[in-house]
């Protein structure tokens, strides 16, 4: 685990996002514009939670103890008060301490995960590896990552957390999931049961 901590914005969401992977956003709340805006202006991340209680939109909702951080790629006001973002997801993270501001938005204070070294896809999981290609094939290479990285356990790992329907609780558990090897594990657990 990292010794880094850092106080970010939360935005707690129906959806797991992962390092590599794209979230499109359309940011219409006062409290989610201005942490775009400061997010764009200072170049900084923000977090995505799973939610474990509430909704997306009124109160702050409770999110899950893990996240990802995401940085805002592009961005777009089609009107006024409102952003269309395009995010990638970069580092899971612990959440330490969380508090909400008067506007509602929840900031924590959390700890960055160490990203998986580059761990080569065993050759037990190339299965996985396949299904994946098959995937990417018929879906479109430009909905993914770039560039394609089928030979890499984490890349794989996340890619299919991302596209398999899961429960939201298996996303979680593979974002939290620190070892690629493990996590393909369990999603060709979950694949083979299916």
């Amino acid at each position: 685990m990292s010794d880094r901590l850092l106080e970010i914005p939360i935005f707690p969401l129906r959806t797991v996002l992962y390092p590599g992977g794209r979230l499109p956003l359309r940011i219409f709340e006062a409290r989610y514009v201005d942490m775009t805006k400061a997010c764009i202006g200072n170049d900084e991340v923000f977090g995505v939670c799973l939610i474990v209680d509430g909704f997306e939109v009124g109160s702050p909702a409770v999110p899950a103890p893990f996240g990802c951080t995401a940085r805002i790629r592009s961005w777009d006001v089609p009107a006024p008060g409102l952003f269309t973002l395009e995010t990638v997801g970069e580092a899971p993270f612990r959440i330490r301490e969380r508090f909400s501001t008067p506007s509602g938005l929840i900031r924590a204070l959390v700890q960055l995960e160490p990203a998986p070294p580059p761990t080569p896809l065993p050759a037990a999981s190339r299965m996985l590896g396949d299904l994946l290609q098959q995937i990417v094939d018929k879906i479109g290479a430009e909905h993914f990552p770039s560039p394609t990285q089928f030979d890499d356990a984490a890349w794989v790992a996340y890619r299919l957390a991302e596209v398999l329907p899961l429960p939201d609780e298996t996303r979680l558990q593979l974002l939290m999931e620190c070892d690629p090897v493990a996590a393909l594990a369990l999603i060709e657990q979950i694949v083979r049961e299916a």
